[in-house]
C-alpha cells in the first residue's frame, strides 16, 4: 500500500500493541486454511466470503506497516 494512502499527520507516528497484530496474523492463518479447504471440497461461496475478511486484514496491516516508523535493522553476529 503506497503512503499516498496514509494521512500525513499518522505517518511514523502510528503506535499499534504487538499482540493486536499477532493476533491478525494468526486469524489470517486461519482464514488461509479456510479458504484452503472449502477451496478443495469446491464451496466458492465459503472460500469468496474468507478471502474477502482476509483481504481487510491483509490491507489493514499493510496501513499499519506504511504508517509505522522504520525498524532499524538488527546486525547479524
Amino acid at each position: 500500500m503506497s503512503l499516498v494512502f496514509v494521512p500525513e499527520r499518522l505517518r511514523g507516528r502510528v503506535q499499534i500493541p504487538e499482540d493486536n497484530v499477532q493476533r491478525l496474523l494468526e486469524e489470517n492463518d486461519q482464514l488461509i486454511r479456510c479458504i484452503v479447504e472449502y477451496q478443495n471440497k469446491g464451496r466458492a461461496a465459503e472460500c469468496s466470503l474468507y478471502q474477502q475478511v482476509l483481504h481487510r486484514n491483509l490491507i489493514y496491516l499493510a496501513t499499519l506497516a506504511d504508517a509505522s516508523p522504520a525498524q532499524p535493522e538488527k546486525p547479524t553476529t
